[in-house]
């Protein structure tokens, strides 16, 4: 038995924790997390913007891929720390949860929740220096990993104030420490938006040429849903916007609107993106739904015998931005996104009932418009309804309550399962015979199916392309959707690789991300890549080829050996069906060879906006996508 004594506990100081186990402060090292280093530094600086002292932040990207962050807030405080006997500066980047968010009087509301920003930034980092200018002079320090290299010295007079970071992520601990401009771009956006009249300036410098991106917005949170409809036609031309603070909670709230049959709401907490939405969402949505039903109450829209307006109807088209800053905010769920102060609630309840209620009386045109959408989403709510029991009363009555063209698996256990949603009887056929039907399932689907985004859900229910998905995965849509109840928990979409496959992909692709937006959200949704070309020659094993770039790897390799390019029988394949059941299950569905390509969701907001500009409509936008992104499109079969 191995020895455990008192020489095996292991004391980490001072940052060694946190490059030891990178993942528990910030999520992961994968880009992501090389990303989330940016967010911590810049984060600092827009708690100065929400403390009224920051007006302006400039990020670069430089070559080698350094980052610098500068602001024109208070500066760093460089007097020699009470306790720690060093200069503030110093402890605020070399000792985790130190900093002006913990009740010192610093910041009365802040994104930064825990304090280890600068600290972890700098433990995660190769080289950081940072600059403080407090009014006397500009002052630098130095470190590396997490140690000083260079103590505080001043090094140039000037009376301005702010702060300057420069850092490099340490190639040691993360996968990548290649910084993608769009990312950065998608976040400092959202947060100019969060922050009316906040500027912030990206310049990308990797390339000569490029060109600064300014985000500011004197419209704040109006700007933001404007930008979100932008491609939507609109029920209400002037976006509703009210602000109000009660019990030390601020709220801030914009909503509009829209023809379409989604409701989009986002919600933020001190900047922070609560994707799980939580109390301040409730709150809104409890204050929404009895202001609209007072008012319809109060002018007899709705009479006695009338029940209230259920909330979803009163939310479907609706873009809405919630934001709250809280003193203490407590999160929970999953991702810790989700906000769970119970005080928040009542206070948004109360703010929204309030000031939606007197804009309901003051406008009566708008309300007239809204409320109509309203009752028509009730009746179509009230035959999605009756659709969905005719769906579950047609299931008690057959021997199965699944689809009949459904292959199941033979394994109960949902984790363990996968389903192949297969475009074509006849490829649907060589799956059935090539699967594993162990955990394989196949349900194939023939013919193009609704497009969910000009569709209300009582149209789905009926409709016979999307009945069997929904049916099959056994989870339900909408509100009703309950991940829990999911028969697999890989759904990987499987068609041809041409215009009508992909046509196919992206209705299925709009229908989850309207309908069953958790599927994408856990990564459960997959497209599998089959092969575009077999090689094949006799007396050698044929060979398999995903893309053209693929194809020249394969051919040089095998003219490497000796074997010629035009000895070989090239096949493209156009679909699916010209593989035989053994093929396809080599080269598409054997876990062991096969390439999948899993859908994530890393910006819901850029995600919502690419499906209304495909599949929405109005066709200007999609023509302008089109002429804009056409010379990147690859393989397109005319």
């Amino acid at each position: 038995m191995a020895k455990y004594d008192e020489s095996q506990i292991q004391v980490l100081e001072g940052l060694e924790a946190v490059r030891k186990r990178p993942g528990m402060y910030i999520g992961t090292t994968s880009v992501v997390g090389l990303h989330h280093l940016v967010w911590e530094i810049v984060d600092n600086s827009v708690d100065e913007a929400l403390a009224g002292y920051c007006t302006e932040i400039n990020v670069e990207i430089l070559p080698d891929n350094y980052i610098t962050v500068k602001d024109n807030g208070r500066g760093v405080p460089l007097g020699m720390h009470p306790k720690m006997n060093k200069p503030a500066i110093e402890v605020v980047y070399t000792v985790l949860h130190a900093g002006g968010k913990f009740g010192g009087g610093g910041y009365k509301v802040s994104g930064g929740l825990h304090g280890v920003g600068g600290s972890v930034v700098n433990a995660l980092a190769e080289s950081m220096t940072v600059q403080s200018c407090n009014g006397d002079g500009i002052y630098e320090i130095s470190f590396s990993r997490g140690k000083v290299t260079e103590p505080l010295h001043k090094i140039a007079d000037g009376k301005k104030t702010g702060t300057f970071v420069k850092f490099k992520a340490d190639a040691d601990i993360f996968e990548t420490t290649i910084f993608n401009n769009d990312t950065l771009a998608q976040r400092f956006r959202e947060i100019a938006f969060l922050n009316k009249g906040l500027k912030i300036t990206l310049w990308d410098k990797r390339e000569e040429g490029t060109e600064q991106q300014v985000f500011h917005y004197e419209g704040g949170l109006k700007s933001f849903v404007e930008y979100l409809n932008k491609n939507k036609e609109s029920v209400n031309k002037e976006i509703i916007y009210y602000e109000a603070e009660q019990n030390d909670v601020q709220v801030e709230i914009a909503l509009q609107y829209t023809t379409s049959y989604t409701e989009n709401i986002l919600s933020f907490v001190n900047n922070i993106h609560t994707g799980e939405g939580g109390t301040h969402v409730d709150g809104f949505k409890r204050g929404l739904t009895k202001s609209f039903n007072d008012y319809a109450r109060k002018f007899n829209i709705l009479k006695e015998k009338d029940s209230n307006l259920a909330g979803e109807d009163i939310r479907e088209g609706i873009t809405a931005i919630v934001s709250v800053r809280v003193l203490e905010p407590q999160f929970e769920g999953q991702t810790k996104t989700k906000l769970g102060n119970s005080e928040v609630t009542g206070v948004v309840n109360s703010i929204t009932l309030n000031k939606m209620g007197d804009f309901l009386e003051e406008n009566p045109t708008v309300a007239k418009a809204i409320l109509d959408k309203t009752m028509s989403a009730a009746r179509a709510r009230e035959a999605a309804r009756k659709a969905r029991e005719l769906v579950r009363r047609k299931s008690a009555l057959e021997s199965t309550t699944l689809p009949g063209k459904l292959a199941d698996c033979q394994e109960k256990d949902a984790t363990k399962c996968e389903i192949y949603i297969v475009e074509g009887d006849s490829a649907g056929g060589s799956a059935k015979q090539g699967r594993d039907r162990r955990f394989q399932a196949i349900l194939p689907l023939w013919g193009k199916m609704i497009n969910v985004e000009k569709t209300r859900a009582d149209k789905i229910y009926n409709n016979e392309k999307l009945s069997p998905v929904i049916v099959a995965l056994g989870a339900g849509i909408g509100n009703e959707f309950n991940i829990e109840k999911l028969r697999y928990h890989k759904v990987i979409m499987m068609a041809d690789a041409d215009v009508d496959g992909a046509h196919i992909r992206t209705l299925l692709l709009t229908f989850f991300f309207r309908y069953m937006r958790p599927l994408i959200e856990n990564g459960m949704v997959y497209a599998a890549q089959p092969p575009l070309f077999k090689l094949a020659k006799k007396g050698m094993e044929d060979v398999y080829c995903y893309n053209e770039e693929d194809l020249e790897v394969k051919l040089k390799e095998l003219e490497e050996k000796g074997i010629a390019r035009d000895s070989l029988n090239i096949q493209r394949y156009k679909g699916l069906g010209e593989m035989d059941s053994e093929q396809l299950w080599e080269t598409t569905m054997n876990p062991e060879h096969r390439t999948l390509v899993q859908m994530t969701l890393d910006d819901a907001v850029k995600a919502d906006e690419i499906f209304t500009i495909l599949m929405g409509e109005n066709v200007e936008p999609r023509r302008e996508f089109i002429e804009q992104n056409a010379k990147y499109v690859t393989n397109l079969d005319i």
